[in-house]
């Protein structure tokens, strides 16, 4: 018998509140929780998913429920100790453009969040804003453990100030935290903010043009020299892209996107498409299968507001040949 999977999924859970662009009102835990439960469908007695993060005491009971139907989710790494959670409201303007504001700060998950875990196969880090996950941390996984580390550049291209509002922001120390980073995620609008100029005249252009991809090549040879091997960005409903280096020359390839009818909520796409990097990664050991599930996992969740939306392996397996075969 095979030895059995163990993934890490690490970043907070916020007690979310979501206005939809159809203005429905949506109330639940998200960003972790969504790729945990993703996962636990995928990989059911294959295997087991941990969610690591640090919560506020009266959400136990919450999450607690939120997770009691998926019996390989291992609870052991949700802290309360320092009584520290995260909560976000989320207004969304249209499909995919939303105003954020986040009302508590969770405590940074730092290598002692960590430690019982580092027999894991593959750690997911989903933070959602530039605080939340320690470089200490990835770089005690990297000392003591085989596991691979996918890292999603959301949290350190979003920042908060003082009245709780989210923005983006260049993620200046990139260069520190790209050799503890296997496998890198991110959007188009996050590339961006990771394509800085040295400096800029008058004043800077904005981050966020969707047709803008010329930076791309560019940015993806400096990524994967810094020490990243699989470097994905996602353009939405176009798909992703993957740079990673094949016969000591940079391979790029397209991984078309996964077709819906209708798109629900996109909220937790992000997380659920790292958590399909995961699953690709821990059990084919292939950057194109991965890409392909984390697509298929993205595409899901904007199907619905409940759990329902993800898959087990053989559903999700047909909906994969169906699409890329």
């Amino acid at each position: 018998m095979s030895k059995k999977l163990k993934i890490v999924v690490a970043g907070p859970i916020p007690r979310d509140t979501i206005s939809t662009y159809e203005n429905d009102i949506i109330m639940r835990y998200g960003c972790v929780t969504h790729p945990v439960i993703a996962l636990s469908k995928l990989l059911d007695t294959e295997g087991t998913v941990v969610p690591v993060t640090n919560m506020h005491k009266k959400d136990t009971a919450g999450i607690t429920k939120e997770f009691e139907d998926f019996k390989n989710v291992d609870l052991s790494g949700i802290n309360t100790k320092e009584d520290s959670g995260t909560v976000i409201l989320l207004d969304f303007k249209d499909q995919n453009n939303r105003e954020e504001k986040q009302l508590a700060c969770m405590n940074p998950i730092r290598p002692k969040h960590i430690k019982k875990h580092l027999d894991a196969d593959a750690f997911v880090f989903v933070p959602i804003t530039d605080f939340e996950i320690s470089l200490s941390t990835l770089k005690h996984i990297k000392k003591h453990s085989n596991g691979l580390i996918i890292f999603d550049a959301h949290g350190a291209t979003t920042a908060m100030d003082v009245k709780g509002h989210r923005h983006r922001k260049f993620w200046i120390d990139r260069d520190e935290w790209l050799p503890y980073i296997d496998v890198l995620k991110m959007n188009l609008e996050e590339s961006q903010c990771m394509a800085f100029a040295n400096e800029y005249e008058h004043e800077i252009p904005s981050i966020y043009d969707e047709n803008a991809t010329e930076h791309l090549d560019e940015l993806a040879a400096h990524v994967l020299k810094k020490g990243v091997s699989y470097f994905y960005v996602t353009m939405d409903s176009r798909g992703c892209v993957l740079y990673h280096v094949e016969n000591n020359t940079i391979k790029k390839d397209w991984i078309s996107s996964v077709k819906v009818d209708k798109v629900v909520d996109t909220t937790g796409c992000g997380d659920s498409f790292a958590g399909g990097l995961a699953y690709g990664f821990a059990k084919y050991q292939d950057p194109i299968k991965a890409g392909q599930f984390a697509n298929i996992l993205g595409a899901r969740r904007t199907q619905g507001k409940t759990w329902d939306v993800f898959k087990n392996a053989e559903e999700t397996e047909a909906i994969r040949k169906m699409n890329y075969n």
